[in-house]
């Protein structure tokens, strides 16, 4: 196994364990996005995009602060929600539309919240100052994180 699988499998239980009987989604959320922030390497802004029924908004995270609302198909979050598919980009300088809410940033993972229907309800959103910082194995840990907890979200 890789250190990476090793890492995403104790956030996945750290995860659950920290999402398990609070029913406050907002707390939940906030915890999340604190605990990437501890354990993620080379991010500099972790946290959540919540849909409000026309744009999403700004959720729980943790970094500088960020753009507070995004229109639904506009840059990589936007993008995310708007076609329910994770989004992983190389380098957000040649992602056309991308909202730069820290110009520090140059990668980015966006990976979306939905709920039994389908319905993208929100979004993770992890940026870093590397160039390519996120990579499939990466993608697939944070996919199993996501999967693990939103039934408890």
């Amino acid at each position: 196994m890789s250190e990476k699988h090793t890492l995403y499998q104790s956030l996945i239980s750290q995860a659950l364990a920290l999402c398990e009987g609070e029913p406050d989604r907002i707390a939940k959320l906030a915890n999340l996005s604190a605990l990437l922030n501890l354990a993620l390497e080379d991010i500099n802004w972790v946290g959540f995009y919540l849909d409000d029924g026309r744009e999403l908004v700004l959720g729980p995270f943790q970094g500088k602060p960020a753009c507070v609302r995004i229109p639904r198909g506009k840059g990589v979050c936007g993008t995310a929600a708007a076609t329910g598919l994770v989004q992983r980009v190389a380098d957000v300088h040649a992602f056309a539309g991308h909202i730069a809410c820290d110009a520090a940033s140059n990668s980015e993972i966006v990976l979306p919240l939905t709920d039994d229907s389908g319905h993208v309800w929100g979004v993770l959103d992890i940026d870093s100052p590397i160039l390519n910082r996120f990579d499939a194995e990466d993608e697939a840990g944070l996919a199993g994180l996501v999967q693990a907890v939103l039934p408890l979200l």
